[in-house]
């Protein structure tokens, strides 16, 4: 593979590196030599895209205007192509929704060997047939410092029920992600509530369905791993047919657990190379709950086999670095699979600026097979429409989010770290949609306890398990937490369209501004202290911090009051009872001993000056039911003067250690 090395790809997942992705240009090359007559800058200009500083020069991606057999032809027989194949293989069923997001019309074309570059790019782009012409963008990865496993051997036993945890997986409780106590062994500022705050939905709501698929973008996931094993999708034809032969017809070969679009075979974990990072993304999405060993995941199941499954979608293979055609093929897979939500930590690394407005009028290919997953309707029940596309946001520490994740429709994840903070390395500003937890080495004194737990390849690491930070790491919270939220839609039996959803996802947070203060103290290897300012972050992080119970009270239809950890105070109850709350006549409020428990009341909540008064001791979540009176003091039936029609309404609680003037809501 001939390559242009300007720059590297870097897997989001690194502990010692910052690295990034990439973002979108028109940034191809135009010289006197290479444009004919025929050949225009404004031809170029507008057909020709470069997604990333490092691509393969052997290859070119085309999408022409039509399906038309006879523009294939007109390809072929440009001077310089050695052959044009179809990128996509096409699947039974499919093929209007193929159609019409042009994934029939895209090709592979592969230069002659004496061909130059681009003047083959810009050539092509000359020829009416064609739509477009894309770079073919590497991926690669740097595996230093990438993991750090946490003990020689996995812990066997907890004492989870002492400390509140509803599962016996004896790590949990140093996944501060999920559930942070403020716990300085985790982090010397380690901020009590900096967390995606899922222990109440596991308790009380959901912990999964096995009919929602994640597929995991990313390296080969090591599907025989005890903690996945029980979670893996498994493709039922592949598993009980013939060894070597395509059982199910789509094109693949023995795809059991997923497919290698690398190497075009088998999923692989152990390569020279191989980090162990897809396998870690696996891990906090659905790891398996309640199995009395290593890790949770977020939508792992109760131990009673109802986790959501994993699909393997490798693009990233050893030291071969994933291209953009096989991830455009992953994509594509796994929309057709049946997967509802794909979680990518990967993306681009440029050194020039992005355009959003050049590709959002463009397209690409990358963009195109996204769109497509959107638009299939994979196993879930709750979408009506389609499905959920989330990328990391970059880990370049820059002033925006990197492509494919900052496109303008497509949700990316920005870091935070165990103090409630944007992580050093992280993206923020346009294009950075959300925040979830990415972790930050070296914030405690335990070191990489406060970086993110999860699942790791042993004949790799030592370990099952361990430790890596990153947006490659906030990213699976994410989709972990979307896919409870679809588990949780179809228990109770409702339904949404894919924008419905993701306007659900983006308003499901908790406020990171009102935590921001002026200095942040960064750590570095052997205990190197920077401070970081953190006023470039201020209003920059997306809409808020990922906040599981609001997903879940916003898929009910409840609206969530945000309380204050350890104080007494009063609740405006208008979004309950309307604006006229204040006058109304209450006469009771109820609780159940579990959201009590969770919420750790210091005393009854009660209605006073027309307000609900709270005095949480624990953050947690819950709900209360509060009946009123409208339309009178009384309740009526046959009462002088006449009663008043009884009202009630449920009241979600989420209590955190600080609130936000706004209420969280950004």
């Amino acid at each position: 593979m001939k390559a242009n090395s300007i720059s590297r790809f870097l897997i989001l997942g690194s502990a010692m590196a910052v690295i990034g992705l990439g973002g979108v240009s028109c940034n191809v090359v135009l010289d006197e030599q290479s444009l004919a007559p025929d050949i225009t800058e404004e031809n170029v200009r507008t057909k020709v895209v470069q997604l990333a500083d490092d691509y393969t020069t052997d290859v070119l991606l085309v999408k022409t205007n039509t399906s038309d057999p006879s523009e294939r032809e007109i390809l072929a027989g440009v001077e310089g192509v050695a052959s044009v194949e179809k990128i996509f293989p096409s699947t039974k069923g499919k093929e209007e929704l193929e159609a019409r997001f042009g994934l029939d019309r895209w090709y592979e074309i592969t230069l002659a060997e004496d061909a130059d570059f681009h003047h083959l790019a810009n050539t092509l782009s000359a020829i009416p047939a064609v739509a477009l012409v894309e770079y073919n963008s590497i991926a690669r990865k740097t595996s230093d410092g990438v993991s750090f496993p946490y003990y020689p051997e996995v812990q066997t036993k907890a004492d989870n029920a002492s400390t509140g945890l509803p599962f016996n997986d004896p790590s949990l409780v140093d996944q501060w992600h999920y559930f942070n106590q403020g716990n300085a062994a985790i982090a010397t500022n380690a901020y009590k509530g900096a967390d995606i705050d899922v222990m109440d939905v596991w308790k009380n709501l959901t912990c999964g369905d096995p009919s929602i698929i994640v597929a995991v973008v990313d390296e080969g996931v090591k599907y025989d791993h005890p903690d996945l094993r029980a979670n893996m999708w498994v493709n039922e034809k592949e598993l009980n047919g013939q060894s070597g032969v395509d059982d199910d017809g789509n094109g693949y070969v023995d795809d059991i657990y997923g497919y290698n679009f690398v190497d075009d075979g088998p999923l692989s974990w152990n390569k020279k190379g191989d980090v162990g990072h897809g396998t870690h993304c696996a891990g906090t999405i659905a790891a398996v709950n309640n199995n009395n060993l290593g890790v949770s995941g977020i939508a792992g199941g109760s131990g009673k086999g109802d986790g959501c499954r994993i699909m393997s979608c490798q693009i990233l293979s050893g030291r071969n670095g994933g291209l953009a055609k096989q991830a455009a093929k992953a994509i594509k897979y796994a929309a057709d699979m049946g997967a509802s939500i794909i979680s990518n930590s990967w993306g681009y690394t440029v050194s020039f600026s992005s355009d959003d407005a050049y590709i959002k009028a463009v397209g690409s290919l990358e963009i195109d097979a996204i769109h497509y997953f959107e638009a299939s309707v994979g196993n879930n029940k709750a979408l009506t429409d389609g499905n959920i596309a989330i990328f990391a946001s970059g880990n370049d520490s820059h002033n925006y989010a990197h492509y494919p994740g900052a496109f303008y429709d497509i949700i990316s994840v920005s870091a935070f770290a165990p103090d409630f903070l944007p992580a050093y390395y992280t993206n923020y500003g346009p294009g950075c949609n959300i925040t979830a937890p990415g972790g930050e080495y070296y914030l405690g004194s335990s070191g990489n306890k406060s970086a993110v737990l999860s699942t790791l390849v042993s004949s790799i690491s030592g370990s099952d398990y361990g430790y890596m930070q990153g947006t490659s790491m906030a990213c699976p919270h994410v989709s972990g937490v979307v896919a409870l939220g679809l588990s949780y839609a179809q228990k109770l039996g409702k339904t949404f369209t894919v924008n419905q959803f993701k306007q659900m996802i983006l308003a499901s947070v908790n406020d990171i501004d009102t935590r921001i203060g002026a200095i942040k103290e960064k750590t570095y290897y052997m205990n190197i202290k920077q401070p970081l300012s953190m006023a470039p972050y201020y209003h920059q992080m997306g809409t808020g911090a990922i906040d599981t119970w609001r997903l879940m009270m916003h898929i009910e239809g409840i609206p969530c009051l945000t309380a204050e950890t350890g104080r007494k105070q009063w609740l405006d109850l208008s979004d309950y009872f309307g604006s006229a709350s204040v006058s109304l006549t209450y006469i009771s409020v109820e609780i159940d001993d579990a959201s009590r428990e969770a919420l750790g009341l210091a005393e009854e909540p009660e209605i006073k000056y027309g307000r609900l008064y709270i005095h949480p001791t624990k953050t947690g979540a819950g709900k209360v039911r509060i009946k009123a009176v409208g339309g009178g003091s009384s309740v009526g039936g046959g009462s002088n003067p006449p009663g008043g029609m009884e009202l009630t309404q449920e009241v979600s609680i989420i209590s955190r250690s600080f609130k936000a003037e706004n209420g969280g809501w950004l």
